[in-house]
C-alpha cells in the first residue's frame, strides 16, 4: 500500500512527460484542451488482454536471464475524436495495468546457468495514437504509450556467482520502481473490438533515487515537448503523413532514451544500470 501511495504522489511530476501535449501557441493550447475535455465526456470503458514474448537483461550480470513470456491486463477508458482531417482520428487510452512475466510461462529453461524469474508488475499508462479511418468503423492507428510501474522481482538460481547474487538480491524482496515505452499499431475492426501489435521497452530500477530520476524525467519531458511541436506542424502541413511521422519520431525518441539508460538508469546522472526488458506483444481490446 505504501508503494502505491508513493506512485500516485509522484504522478504529478511524471505525468507531463506521458501526455506531452505542451504547445507554444496559447490559442492552440486552449483549443486542444477544449477538444480533450469534450472527447473525455464521451469516454468508454475498455478492457485489454495481451500476450508477449519477453527478453530481460542487465549489463553487469554474468549469467543470462532465461526466456520469459508475459500475460497482461489493462483496465481503463478510451475516447476518440477527428483531428486535422476528416480521415484522421486521434485516440486516447489511459489505463491501469497488471502484468505477469515469468520463465514458467515460456515453458521453463533447459540451461541450469540461466536466471529464471517470476515477476508481477502493476502501474499506470497513457497512450495516444493517430489513425486512418478506412471504413464506417474500421481504423488503423499507430500508437505510442508511456507507463510507470512497480515490479515485484523474484528469481531462482542457486548457482549464481557472488556478483550476480549481489545484483539480483538488490531487486528481490520489495516492489521496484520502473518505466517503459510502447509503440505499435492498433486495428479497430468494429466499434467494440480492437486488435493490436506492439513493442515495449523499459527498465526496472534497483533503487529509486528521486532527485536523479526527477532530473532525467525533466530532460525526457523537454524532449517530448519539442517533438510534439514538430509533429503538430507536420499534421498541419500534411495530415496524411502525420500518423506515420508520429509513430516513427515518438518511437525513435523512446528507443533512444532506452539505449541511453542501459548503463545509467537515471541518465545522464551517475547511477546503477537497471534490469532492462523488451516485449513483443499482441492483444485484444474490448470497447464497452
Amino acid at each position: 500500500m505504501k508503494n502505491i501511495i508513493l506512485l500516485l504522489l509522484f504522478l504529478g511530476l511524471y505525468t507531463p512527460s506521458l501526455f506531452s501535449q505542451t504547445y507554444s501557441d496559447d490559442d492552440d493550447w486552449y483549443i486542444d484542451m477544449n477538444e480533450e475535455l469534450k472527447a473525455w465526456e464521451n469516454k468508454r470503458p475498455a478492457i485489454s488482454i495481451n500476450f508477449g514474448i519477453s527478453n530481460l537483461s542487465h549489463t553487469d550480470l554474468e549469467a543470462a536471464f532465461a526466456d520469459n513470456n508475459q500475460i497482461g491486463l489493462k483496465l481503463g477508458y478510451t475516447y476518440q475524436r477527428t483531428k486535422y482531417a476528416d480521415n484522421i482520428e486521434k485516440s486516447t487510452f489511459n489505463y491501469l495495468l497488471i502484468n505477469h512475466n515469468s520463465t514458467e510461462l515460456a515453458g521453463g529453461s533447459d540451461a541450469a546457468s540461466d536466471i529464471e524469474t517470476n515477476n508481477w508488475q502493476y502501474g499506470i499508462a497513457f497512450s495516444n495514437g493517430f489513425g486512418y479511418k478506412v471504413g464506417t468503423e474500421a481504423v488503423i492507428t499507430p500508437y505510442y504509450s508511456s507507463s510507470i510501474s512497480l515490479t515485484d522481482v523474484k528469481y531462482l538460481n542457486d548457482s549464481l556467482s557472488a556478483n550476480d547474487k549481489y545484483i539480483m538480491d538488490r531487486y528481490e524482496g520489495s516492489s521496484r520502481f520502473g518505466s517503459s515505452s510502447e509503440f505499435g499499431v492498433r486495428g479497430q475492426i468494429t466499434d467494440l473490438l480492437t486488435i493490436e501489435a506492439g513493442y515495449e521497452i523499459g527498465a526496472v530500477f534497483e533503487r529509486w533515487l528521486f532527485w536523479k530520476w526527477a532530473g532525467s524525467s525533466i530532460i525526457e519531458t523537454a524532449a517530448n515537448n519539442v517533438l510534439d511541436i514538430f509533429i503538430k506542424e507536420i499534421f498541419k502541413s500534411s495530415p496524411s503523413a502525420g500518423p506515420i511521422a508520429f509513430i516513427v519520431l515518438k518511437g525513435a525518441l523512446g528507443y533512444g532514451l532506452y539505449e541511453l539508460r542501459k548503463e545509467k538508469m537515471n541518465w545522464p546522472f551517475p547511477s546503477a544500470p537497471p534490469i532492462l526488458f523488451n516485449n513483443v506483444k499482441i492483444g485484444l481490446t474490448f470497447n464497452l
